[in-house]
């Protein structure tokens, strides 16, 4: 299984290091940004768990960066950090869909109790949110019925061949197939063309799916076929 992915935006290099140092310990994958423009820069880059953002950062605020997240991204869990006890602060993060605050000094123990309690919260809602209707293989998810993709919090626009390969593969993850049986179940049994049309296909859906993203989904059984799964 992938570890939590966490990002922190903190402009005090100490800090940063501190919490980075303590929540790779405790086994998520970390990186960090020390202003605020370069922290967007990274959300944008890579889908995250958790972000840890503190409000005060030069470049853009980070009730902006948090803005900009919020815009379309109602999912990633946000826990806001401000060295004053200030009620504007912690109002304005809340409103804006933060999902949690502390305010500095704070003791590492009680942001990864923190951590912990929002990430299980968010599991639990991700669970209720995607019903029978989803097929889910790691931070990929499908739904049959809108034909909607997403990996991680990102939507991905497939023409409807791409998104029936993928929903076959998807179906059967784990599964090593065979070009044969992805061409007649996706193209049909009547199909005569060229079996290449499903390499072709596979590299369409990498380019979407696994290219821009850390770890690749569809692995290629050099002889036999393919098979979508997790990276170990």
């Amino acid at each position: 299984m992938d570890k939590p992915k966490i990002l922190i935006i903190e402009d005090e290099e100490k800090i940063a290091r501190v919490l980075e140092l303590e929540l790779t310990y405790e086994g998520y994958e970390v990186q960090k940004a020390l202003d605020g423009l370069e922290g967007f820069r990274l959300y944008q880059k890579e889908s995250w768990d958790l972000i840890l953002l503190d409000v005060m950062l030069p470049g853009i605020s980070g009730i902006e960066v948090l803005r900009r997240i919020r815009s379309n991204d109602p999912h990633t869990i946000v826990i806001m950090l401000t060295a004053k006890d200030s009620v504007e602060d912690k109002v304005s993060g809340l409103d804006l869909g933060a999902n949690d605050y502390m305010t500095k000094p704070f003791q590492i123990e009680e942001l990864l109790a923190r951590i912990r309690a929002s990430m299980r919260v968010h599991k639990q809602s991700v669970v209720g949110e995607f019903n029978q209707d989803w097929i889910i293989v790691g931070d990929l998810k499908l739904n049959e019925v809108t034909r909607e993709v997403l990996r991680g919090e990102m939507s991905i626009e497939l023409t409807p061949r791409e998104f029936d390969l993928l929903a076959f593969l998807m179906s059967h993850s784990r599964q090593v197939l065979r070009r044969e049986q992805l061409l007649n179940h996706v193209w049909g049994y009547d199909y005569y063309g060229d079996t290449n049309v499903i390499d072709v296909y596979i590299r369409y859906l990498r380019n979407k799916i696994d290219k821009p993203f850390h770890s690749p989904l569809i692995h290629t059984v050099r002889g036999v076929g393919y098979v979508l799964k997790e990276s170990k």
